[in-house]
């Protein structure tokens, strides 16, 4: 039986479904948030219903976080975890980009993940313990050209993650933030393959990383073993954050 919950929010394919993957391999009930129904519920047939669940959600729709908060709590017993993975992105340079796109990209990255972790807090306050990860990403140094909204949001969630740990951290609450840098997931797979192998050139390390990558440092940060890491932005990017090997 799994006696702790995890709760994954876009967790129904790349990054978040390989953090499902390896919480449930941990032990972890986990249960995935995450628009896209059909897919859904395919994952939580593969991974196994006796040891996730799936939850329709928007995370920017405050109604519809409450809501998920409260079904979680209808069967479990309490929340233990909550990795904050969901996110959209909608490239341009700034001149070309619409308004609608930018408040897409600050609804669902920022305010969703804000929305989920006063949700969190709430419940792991009261329960005395807890631990919360919030997905950014390595454009929060704002070193991507084109994405002025997508660095912003994720800018805020690195800035909200410092926060939450001061504010929780007397309840036994820790709260971290990971930034990824170039992952292998369908995203990225989608791009023209010589912008891909650019990037890939641009690494110090010459490949792209595996969502597996994320969803270790994920079960690390969960395990009895970080207790005294809280507020913490831990960068897998392949050295990328610290500069380019093309000059």
């Amino acid at each position: 039986m799994n006696y702790k919950t995890a709760l994954v929010s876009g967790g129904v394919q790349g990054i978040g479904k390989a953090i499902a993957q390896r919480l449930i391999k941990d032990g972890f009930f986990t249960v995935i948030a995450d628009l896209n129904e059909e897919t859904g519920k395919s994952v939580i047939s593969e991974l196994g219903k006796d040891k996730s669940s799936f939850i329709k959600c928007n995370v920017s729709d405050e109604e519809q976080v409450k809501n998920l908060y409260s079904k979680i709590l209808e069967t479990r017993k309490q929340i233990d975890a909550v990795i904050n993975n969901a996110g959209v992105i909608r490239d341009n340079m700034i001149w070309n980009m619409s308004l609608e796109d930018f408040d897409q990209v600050i609804d669902v990255n920022l305010r969703g993940t804000w929305l989920m972790c006063r949700e969190a807090a709430k419940i792991m306050r009261e329960q005395k313990s807890g631990r919360i990860i919030n997905i950014s990403s390595r454009a929060w140094l704002g070193n991507n050209r084109g994405q002025s909204n997508y660095t912003a949001s994720k800018a805020g969630i690195v800035g909200l993650t410092r926060v939450l740990a001061l504010e929780l951290g007397k309840y036994n609450v820790n709260v971290n933030a990971i930034a990824p840098g170039l992952i292998d997931t369908p995203l990225t797979q989608n791009l023209p393959q010589k912008v891909l192998q650019d990037l890939i050139e641009a690494q110090p390390t010459k490949k792209m990383g595996k969502p597996e990558d994320v969803a270790n440092v994920c079960s690390f940060l969960l395990s009895k073993e970080s207790e005294f890491i809280t507020g913490q932005i831990i960068h897998i990017d392949g050295g990328r954050s610290i500069g380019s090997t093309i000059f």
